[in-house]
């Protein structure tokens, strides 16, 4: 069985792989205060909870955007597991061709998840992550990483008015039927972040497909709130949750 885990900067997703199958996920919360024997103690409860043998466990692949907590998680597989994990890194090969100033740059999370919608849909293909930060990633009909954007994330942008408008609460983002324009507070707020992201994300995608000069063909959303927001886009997503995920299995196989 292969461990899989992606730490991003808010949670940390771990899933077990029997082969290419996904046997179970699960979600922690990202916390740097935490030693490795906290880790190791929480990978071995969920592993219980999900009815997973870590005793299992013969791989493990570490995907990291949190620098100061990757050496504690690969010390937690070691105390759980008893394998050195592969950490999602340079040195490590990924089968990506990456056309950026500085392909070193390039989030793990990132080059994680076009590895998988490379491997899963028709190109050109944008793969967006709606985690703490927006992040769009542009694979062109080649299979070439051209770039990305970056934006703040819908839980950066709700918190930033909860807590600098003394009047705005926190809403509820799972709506069905999201209005134009609201008729209170909460229904204000949600049009203003849900209809706000969401027509950023279609202006974007029209905007990149004039620029990469290429019809878009697969749109990828991944990430906490992806089937909140796009739910409301015009243009037509892939929801892929266990995107990421499954682009460290594949990656962890071409370095077995």
């Amino acid at each position: 069985m292969l461990l899989t885990i992606d730490a991003g900067n808010t949670n940390t997703t771990i899933g077990f792989y029997d082969g290419k199958e996904l046997v179970c996920t699960a979600r922690l919360s990202t916390d740097t205060r935490r030693t490795a024997e906290q880790y190791a103690a929480e990978l071995s409860a969920v592993a219980t909870l999900k009815k997973a043998s870590l005793d299992g466990v013969t791989g493990a692949i570490i995907s990291s955007v949190v620098p100061e907590l990757t050496a504690t998680l690969k010390k937690a597989v070691s105390i759980v597991c008893g394998v050195n994990a592969k950490v999602l890194g340079p040195g490590l090969k990924n089968g990506l061709n990456i056309k950026i100033d500085n392909p070193a740059q390039l989030g793990a999370d990132l080059v994680a998840g076009a590895v998988a919608a490379i491997s899963s849909y028709e190109l050109p293909c944008l793969v967006m992550d709606l985690g703490t930060a927006t992040k769009i990633s542009v694979i062109d009909a080649d299979g070439v990483y051209r770039g990305c954007t970056i934006s703040a994330g819908v839980a950066i942008s709700l918190d930033a008015l909860a807590n600098s408008a003394a009047q705005l609460p926190t809403v509820n983002l799972d709506v069905d039927v999201c209005p134009a324009y609201g008729t209170n507070t909460v229904t204000s707020m949600q049009a203003g972040i849900i209809l706000g992201t969401a027509a950023m994300l279609d202006g974007l995608c029209e905007r990149i497909e004039e620029n990469l000069g290429q019809p878009i063909k697969t749109v990828v959303s991944t990430g906490g709130f992806s089937r909140e927001i796009t739910k409301h886009c015009r243009r037509r997503h892939t929801c892929d949750p266990d995107l990421i995920l499954r682009g460290l299995r594949i990656i962890y196989e071409k370095n077995a």
